[in-house]
């Protein structure tokens, strides 16, 4: 019995000291953050969306707003120097290897919620999207729904 006494003593005292994960809140992410890596893990391989070096920004505003820009260090350029006369392949290589879209966003526990504007992937205008993340130190981490059809785990490194 003394065991047990001591034991939830113990225990009790874990349980207070024991740090609790704090609620992310909109004002913990606000900043420029930079892309790291947008990959697509599925049955043992992973997919680098926008390549092994890729580019991108994610501004969060203190108004709420934000604005992502993810691209492909290798994107063409256009050979005409006219981007609304570019070829049918480098039309396809550049809507294949960028993504954008911009709106507002809120937190929401562990979520971050993007309610999209505009992009360059039409099928989310207007859409609410639900996205679960971690922040650790300067880096943010979550998981998108994919363009592309399959979930892409997103890693963002603040600029500082």
């Amino acid at each position: 019995m003394k065991r047990c006494m001591i034991l939830g003593a113990a225990l009790a005292a874990f349980c207070v000291a024991a740090p609790r994960a704090e609620t992310q809140t909109a004002k913990d992410i606000v900043g420029t953050w930079t892309l790291v890596a947008a990959d697509i893990h599925r049955a043992g391989y992973r997919v680098q969306t926008f390549g092994p070096n890729p580019s991108g920004t994610l501004l969060f505003g203190s108004d709420g707003h934000y604005a992502l820009v993810f691209l492909r260090r290798d994107l063409p350029t256009i050979a005409s120097h006219d981007r609304t006369s570019e070829t049918t392949d480098e039309s396809q290589a550049v809507v294949q290897g960028s993504i954008a879209h911009f709106g507002t966003y809120v937190v929401d526990g562990n979520s971050l919620v993007f309610h999209i504007e505009g992009g360059t992937f039409p099928n989310w205008t207007g859409a609410d999207q639900r996205r679960k993340f971690t922040l650790v130190g300067n880096e943010l981490t979550y998981t998108s729904p994919g363009s592309t059809g399959f979930p892409t785990q997103v890693i963002m490194r603040r600029n500082n």
